[in-house]
């Protein structure tokens, strides 16, 4: 289906190959480059004047930040309200580390419980307006019940194939929403392999971690209210739990195009970025310490933190950009420490975060024990989903 962006709010203008930087139309359905079989990536005009009153203020989700996202038509947007997650301080674990600034952004508190909720939104709005019919993904669990509510909230087809040892919260609201589920031994990876099987004919949208465009754009709305949360400062350091890579690299995006519309002031430097994995399957790791040339035949195996366990994500060489150009750094965390950050922040801070929120803060407190962090530097951490739905893997582990 070929769209026309006129009397179109979005800026958008064109997708390029994150690899080669291959210009793509924007306007017609896409999914990953026809030049190296890589993401595509959405371009903005961003060279004509565009101020901050742009943001809707009347609109407390994601959309506040429409001219910058890549939906055309306001009437093939699909929403639950994701987005505007608090940015909350942490007093009690800053004064016990004897840090000046430490916050955490909670994207539990969104739709469905996770981050998940943005890329969808974008990916099944964006999939609405080019004329997809269904959509099918390999899971860990919240993309799958992100997907499984928007496609609901489309009227669309929905297939969720997700690992058998996935907590059953996550399979139970997927049914609940009326998607077709089904489960694969093994990894994402593995879910990966039987999508292609069972897609060979292409007749659903793979909404896969960036085998189309838009979830990223989804994700980078975080980027710019992060900004907007903060006055329009950034932390010196932000910490993110990175299986695909998606928000950490949506992040840097909304930042860098802040950046060229002056919506930061010319002197803000942009935050050191971490990426968190875990000891069972980290991937970027390995590749970013030189230990392997790319994450091709890396075999990691499960984890608690569900959304870690990505062996192989296609978007490895856009992450390793990120850290190269934020001078950021890779850390993986073990089973127990997730289990102990959990404590922390819930014990300390009434937070009950995911496994993966968990791991962001225990890579701090390793980050600030090696002296890679100061405790005089503002440190945003980001917890991508509420710790409810893991409760099959974490029940009974409380006690220290």
């Amino acid at each position: 289906m070929k769209l026309v962006a006129s009397e179109s709010l979005s800026r958008l203008v064109a997708l390029h190959c994150s690899a080669c930087g291959a210009e793509h139309s924007a306007f017609d359905l896409q999914r990953v480059s026809i030049c190296c079989s890589l993401p595509l990536v959405a371009d903005y005009d961003l060279h004509e004047p565009l101020s901050r009153d742009v943001i809707d203020q009347a609109d407390t989700s994601m959309w506040r930040y429409g001219a910058l996202l890549p939906l055309l038509h306001h009437e093939n947007k699909v929403t639950l309200g994701e987005g505007m997650t608090p940015v909350l301080n942490l007093p009690r674990l800053a004064a016990r580390y004897e840090l000046s600034s430490l916050r955490l952004k909670d994207e539990g508190q969104n739709p469905t419980g996770s981050f998940k909720a943005r890329g969808l939104s974008m990916a099944i709005s964006k999939a609405k307006e080019l004329g997809v019919d269904g959509c099918i993904i390999p899971t860990a669990g919240n993309a799958g019940v992100a997907m499984a509510a928007y496609c609901a909230r489309a009227g669309l087809r929905a297939v969720v194939v997700m690992p058998r040892h996935t907590p059953q919260a996550f399979k139970e609201e997927c049914y609940w929403y009326g998607a077709e589920v089904e489960l694969v031994d093994g990894l994402i990876s593995d879910c990966g392999a039987r999508v292609r099987q069972r897609n060979a004919d292409g007749a659903l949208l793979d909404i896969s971690t960036l085998k189309e465009p838009y979830r990223l754009e989804g994700k980078k709305t975080m980027g710019y209210e992060i900004a907007e949360q903060l006055n329009w400062q950034l932390p010196d350091v932000l910490l993110y739990p990175a299986g695909g890579g998606t928000g950490l690299i949506g992040i840097w995006k909304a930042f860098k195009e802040m950046q060229a519309l002056g919506w930061l002031a010319p002197e803000t430097p942009l935050p050191r970025m971490v990426a968190v994995q875990a000891k069972n399957c980290c991937p970027l790791l390995e590749t970013y310490a030189g230990r392997q040339p790319n994450c091709h035949s890396y075999q990691g195996s499960a984890t608690l933190a569900n959304g870690l366990a990505v062996p192989h994500p296609l978007g490895e060489a856009m992450m390793l950009r990120v850290l190269r150009e934020s001078r950021g750094t890779v850390v993986s965390v073990s089973e127990e420490d997730m289990l102990a950050g959990m404590r922390d922040l819930g014990q300390q801070e009434g937070l009950f975060v995911a496994p993966e929120g968990a791991a962001v803060w225990m890579a701090t407190r390793h980050l600030l024990a090696t002296g890679w962090l100061h405790r005089d530097e503002k440190i945003l951490l980001l917890n991508t989903g509420n710790g409810q739905k893991y409760m099959d893997n974490v029940a009974g582990r409380a006690a220290r």
